[in-house]
């Protein structure tokens, strides 16, 4: 018997938390950014910054289908984040 639970689960093993977070973080700012809100797309990005920097790096390991070869690019991308997420939130005006 196939069970769909078994082709997440091997769908699922290519990937990290890292990996889940970035997709994560794109497709909620863009959910963000269609309510036209500066104020919150940077909110967004400072709370997915900071998600980056604080999670241990063990659990950004690269996997087979990884998106970022090092646990260290994870973590550039978190501050990268936590850099453009106040920018973007001073300039907005609602």
């Amino acid at each position: 018997m196939f069970t769909p639970l078994q082709v997440v689960d091997s769908f699922l093993l290519n990937y990290n938390l890292g990996d889940v977070l970035l997709l994560v973080t794109v497709l909620g700012a863009v959910g963000v950014f269609l309510q036209r809100s500066n104020k919150a797309l940077g909110l967004h990005l400072l709370s997915f910054g900071l998600l980056f920097l604080i999670l241990p790096g063990g659990m950004f390991e690269p996997a087979a289908g990884s998106l970022l070869g090092t646990i260290a690019m994870y973590k550039f991308v978190g501050l990268g984040l936590l850099v453009v997420a106040p920018v973007i939130y001073s300039v907005g005006r609602r």
